[in-house]
């Protein structure tokens, strides 16, 4: 399941987050949802949260 950012708004510009149960965290254009996609280790992504607040 892909999830969206509060902070988005209407415009549509903005990331998509999946935290899928096995597996690295998918991050992906939520512009283009059938393009590329990245993926991080899961302590990679809560180190860049945590470092983005």
């Amino acid at each position: 399941m892909w999830r969206t950012s509060s902070y988005s708004g209407e415009n549509g510009n903005c990331v998509a987050v999946a935290f899928p149960a096995a597996g690295p965290v998918a991050v992906r254009d939520s512009k283009n949802p059938a393009g590329p996609r990245l993926a991080f280790p899961a302590n990679a992504w809560a180190g860049f949260v945590k470092r983005s607040k």
